[in-house]
């Protein structure tokens, strides 16, 4: 497998870890003010982009298993890393929307958006 080769599956695994961690900070954001019906669409589509990630990931996976030589490269491993950490960061919202879903059966969440035109 060539550098070329490498440098694309990486840029695919950034591109849709990237893409899906935007969209959790969407749905923190729909979280912060009690729209858990756009919290819940959001972490469903970051779901669905970090399948694409993975997939590209698994393919790799695949291919130096077959016995493909792979060589690491530095974009490579920052594609694995962006790709790990919007996963626990995924897991930390889903965790984070129970607290929200909490607070707001409780009256206790506040808008924080009406906290910050304050300030």
């Amino acid at each position: 497998m060539n550098s070329d080769d490498i440098q694309l599956i990486a840029f695919e695994i950034i591109l849709h870890s990237g893409n899906s961690r935007t969209m959790i900070h969407e749905a923190f954001a729909a979280m912060r003010v009690g729209n858990f019906d756009k919290a819940d669409e959001r972490l469903k589509a970051s779901n669905d982009e970090l399948l694409l990630a993975h997939q590209s990931q698994s393919d790799l996976l695949k291919k130096y298993a077959s016995g493909t030589k792979i060589e690491m490269e530095i974009i490579l491993v920052h594609a694995q890393d962006h790709l790990m950490t919007t996963m626990t960061l995924r897991e930390v919202a889903l965790e984070m929307e129970h607290l929200y879903r909490n607070q707001a059966a409780t009256g206790e969440l506040k808008n924080d958006e009406s906290e910050n035109k304050e300030k």
